[in-house]
């Protein structure tokens, strides 16, 4: 499922596939999914609006809230806990909850991890912990007099007006929920993993279930600009400020205050990913284009994170080239050869060949000059393709186009093409 916010408005809500596959139910905007470390964000936010409250402070140790820590975790302070510098342990010494082998902790569980030492010492390194957000959930119960999931539906889920959103699981009566399936791999089809248990003290880290509709309007609300927020732009400045660089990884990525950053080109982008048993989500929002992008998947293997980049890809290049101008807007559209299919994509002053089975379908594409309704020239292709050849679309009596030549190629609609194939190999079984 797929929602982008431009300006806090949806304009753009759709699902494909199954909401659980051995009943065949389709999936709709509707289905709410668990959306896992995305619950980093509303807690995160939680604090923020606590301390604008003034009932605490981001350099207060935890000790100050929460009793029976071991003395080096008390002296965390609770924005260490936020950007992931605590050096806490990240799941524990028995982390068989995310395997599905045993619960998620009850609070007395996670207090007696809490009693061990840290890993790594304090603020020296960006290191992820479930366990320090679940601690960040034991301050918010200490400061508040209430449980973490009833002070965070009323004081940040409400007030930024997010009707299918829950920070555990049971959903409200009534609303539909996506199951979770696994991957095809291990036992050459997908297993439903329903992912409906509470996540119960670690609820802070990864117990939301959502909608990417829901998320799409939340990360855009944590935009310093945003007109809305149930935060004041000084808590959302410092939230999505980025404060620690993975140190290994491959993808340059940053960590503010229970949210991520990296960058897309010359785009700056905050948000925050998730992965629960069955579930794979990512939300993206770009602050200097006030567009929020999330992707939610209701399988282990779904591919969240390269969808949602693809995405901010596609954007990237039409905010580089711009919108389409005169006589190459109605060049658009797909075509297809035995080999797979093509987009013409118009932009400004050209026509992109793009590759829709690529995550990234405008790398290496071919860029076609317009002459005229029905001509074109290749002006612009890799060593292997047509540069420099005709581009030409061929149209019916009715005046629409029924074949496209790109040099000596010649490209079809999927329906004709489909015929075609069919009919040349139908006795290919009997040979």
């Amino acid at each position: 499922m797929i929602a982008i916010a431009h300006r806090g408005r949806l304009v753009l809500e759709q699902a494909f596939g199954q909401a659980a596959l051995l009943r065949r139910i389709p999936l709709t905007p509707r289905h709410r999914f668990r959306v896992a470390s995305h619950s980093k964000s509303f807690t995160a936010a939680a604090i923020m609006r606590l301390r604008e409250q003034r009932k605490l402070r981001l350099d207060s140790p935890t000790g100050d809230y929460v009793d029976g820590l071991h003395p080096r975790i008390a002296e965390v302070t609770v924005a260490q806990l936020l950007s992931h510098s605590a050096g806490i342990i990240r799941d524990g010494t028995d982390a068989g909850q995310w395997q599905d082998r045993r619960p998620f902790l009850d609070a007395r569980e996670l207090r007696a991890a809490l009693s061990a030492a840290p890993t790594i010492e304090p603020n020296f390194r960006f290191k992820y912990s479930n366990h320090g957000f679940g601690l960040a959930g034991l301050v918010i119960e200490a400061v508040t007099g209430e449980r973490y999931g009833a002070w965070v539906q009323r004081e940040i889920i409400a007030k930024a007006g997010l009707a299918e959103t829950t920070p555990d699981m049971p959903t409200a009566r009534g609303a539909a929920m996506a199951r979770g399936h696994s991957g095809k791999t291990l036992l050459g089809r997908r297993i439903v993993v329903p992912g409906d248990q509470s996540t119960r003290v670690l609820a802070p880290a990864t117990g939301f279930v959502s909608t990417a509709g829901d998320l799409a309007r939340f990360f855009a609300q944590l935009d310093p600009a945003a007109s809305r927020s149930a935060l004041s732009t000084a808590s959302r400045r410092e939230m999505t400020r980025r404060q620690w660089r993975d140190p290994h990884g491959s993808l340059v990525r940053h960590y503010g205050l229970g949210i991520m950053s990296g960058n897309v080109g010359d785009w700056e982008w905050y948000g925050h990913g998730g992965a629960f048993q069955g579930f794979i989500s990512r939300t993206v929002m770009l602050p200097g284009r006030a567009l929020a992008v999330s992707i939610v998947t209701n399988a282990i293997d779904g591919l969240a994170n390269q969808w949602s980049d693809s995405v901010l890809h596609i954007q990237h290049r039409f905010a580089r080239e711009g919108a389409p101008a005169g006589r190459n807007r109605d060049w658009g559209g797909r075509w297809w050869t035995l080999w797979g299919a093509v987009d013409l994509v118009p932009m400004a002053e050209k026509i992109l060949v793009a590759a829709p089975a690529l995550l990234t379908p405008f790398i290496d594409a071919s860029e076609i000059e317009v002459a005229s309704k029905t001509r074109g020239r290749i002006v612009l292709a890799n060593g292997f393709a047509n540069h420099g050849e005709d581009a030409r679309r061929v149209l019916s009596r009715g005046g629409k186009p029924s074949e496209l030549w790109l040099g000596g190629t010649k490209w079809l609609p999927e329906a004709p093409l489909a015929r075609e194939i069919s009919n040349r190999y139908a006795g290919a079984k009997r040979r």
